[in-house]
């Protein structure tokens, strides 16, 4: 009888591991691919969806903000459920969660319908985000660890390009309903195969309730910035809608975060912002998703409304942006074990800065190769350079016990910065006459 040999590596600190088999992080990529690929990808079938949906100007926000509130407030929650109620079974229930509500959405008839069920996408999405990335942080050891996350955060930068190419493929050559349905067969088989491939770890933490008033409270607080954050750009900033609802955001978490002191089993405890890498990666990945969401829609916008593109068009002008990231993920896998994070990130945010800068200062009636392309290229390969020293950085000093927690949190900074990003960006477009 044939039997396959292990091998024992070493780790960077001089312990031994078994490697682990490279089929769970596919299966985990996959899904996580789905769900950044959402974000982006509906954004180039917007005005599709208004059409034939007899959308309202002031309404059609809804099909992205909705899924932003639920997904960026309830992750804290499903990374913290993971914890508790085993990872792969909250994993598997929000890849259900997604899949049904992607059907949903692509069979919708009205507004209303939509916005329901992509609410509901993101109710899954939150489910399934961190308890993925917590079993990806569980699963591998040492080397094959530090891989594992530059992988997982390729894959948030590369979905959220893929997301505007491929929603203009689906809605130029098909219609804007596939642009969800494409989700169905690809969650459907992941879900089936996550039975058998992701390993099934004994709950942690057993017998900790979920802190339902700390949920209950940041989540309304998160909900109500976003809604406050998203429609800022319509009805102003100093405006007393906008002013009135960041104060009561602002009132919530404060809640939240007086409730998380006093109770004997928070949701998210403070003690968790004294681990430095995990505190500065949140505020890495949301400043820098922030940037990259910001400038996929208003390029997006601009492509399309001034220059005149189609949606596959405008999807195509983003591939130099998407090559640009992968190259920069790539190269990040080398200047790592070279340089360290440090490094690789005080470059790759300069990079950022230089990319944003070229295109913020681009003429009113920017080409596309004078003025995007150069714009794009930097912008992309500082991305690709954040992003998976961020991820590797901000899980280095997590113990497993606390790694849902963690993947929660920092999915939340990425699905906020997204929101913010988008936000802040068309306000100042607007002030600045764009």
């Amino acid at each position: 009888m044939a039997h396959t040999a292990t091998h024992e590596l070493d780790s960077p600190d001089g312990a031994t591991y078994r490697p682990r088999p490279w089929s769970v992080l596919a299966l985990l990529c996959v899904a996580q691919f789905m769900v950044i690929l959402d974000i982006t990808i509906v954004n180039v079938a917007l005005p599709s969806i208004g059409a034939a949906l007899h959308f309202a100007a002031a309404d059609l926000q809804w099909v992205v903000t909705a899924y932003v509130i639920c997904s960026g407030g309830l992750l804290l929650i499903g990374g913290r459920a993971g914890d508790l109620l085993g990872r792969r079974t909250v994993f598997i229930a929000g890849l259900l969660v997604f899949t049904t509500a992607s059907l949903a959405s692509g069979l919708a008839l009205t507004s209303g319908v939509l916005v329901a069920s992509r609410a509901l996408q993101g109710v899954g999405a939150a489910m399934l985000t961190p308890s993925a990335l917590s079993i990806v942080a569980t699963t591998y050891e040492g080397a094959q660890r530090a891989t594992a996350l530059a992988v997982w955060g390729a894959i948030g930068s590369a979905g959220a390009g893929a997301g505007v190419i491929v929603g203009g493929m689906l809605t130029t050559w098909l219609s804007w309903e596939w642009v969800f349905l494409v989700n169905v067969p690809v969650g459907l088989a992941a879900a089936a195969l996550g039975t058998r491939v992701v390993p099934a770890v004994p709950r942690i933490a057993t017998g900790r309730p979920l802190d339902i008033p700390g949920a209950l409270a940041v989540v309304a607080g998160l909900a109500v910035l976003v809604y406050a954050v998203s429609g800022a750009p319509d009805h102003g900033w100093g405006s007393a809608r906008t002013i009135g609802l960041l104060g009561v955001a602002a009132g919530l978490l404060v809640a939240f975060a007086t409730l998380e002191r006093t109770v004997a089993r928070p949701l998210l405890p403070p003690s968790i912002w004294k681990v430095r890498s995990l505190a500065s990666g949140a505020a890495l990945m949301l400043g820098t998703t922030g940037v990259l969401a910001g400038a996929f829609y208003l390029n997006s916008l601009y492509l399309q409304r001034v220059l005149g593109w189609s949606a596959l068009e405008t999807g195509l002008g983003f591939l130099p942006l998407v090559a640009a990231i992968g190259a920069g993920v790539h190269a990040a896998g080398h200047l790592l074990q070279r340089f360290g994070a440090r490094i690789v990130v005080i470059t790759g945010m300069t990079l950022i800065a230089a990319g944003a800068a070229q295109l913020a200062l681009a003429p009113d009636h920017a080409g596309y190769l004078a003025n995007l392309l150069p714009g794009f290229l930097v912008l992309g390969a500082g991305i690709g350079l954040v992003f998976p020293a961020v991820q590797i950085t901000a899980m280095s000093e997590v113990d497993h016990e606390r790694a849902g927690l963690a993947s929660g949190l920092m999915m939340t900074a990425h699905e906020l910065g997204a929101a913010l990003g988008i936000a802040v960006l068309s306000a100042i477009a607007v002030a600045a006459g764009s």
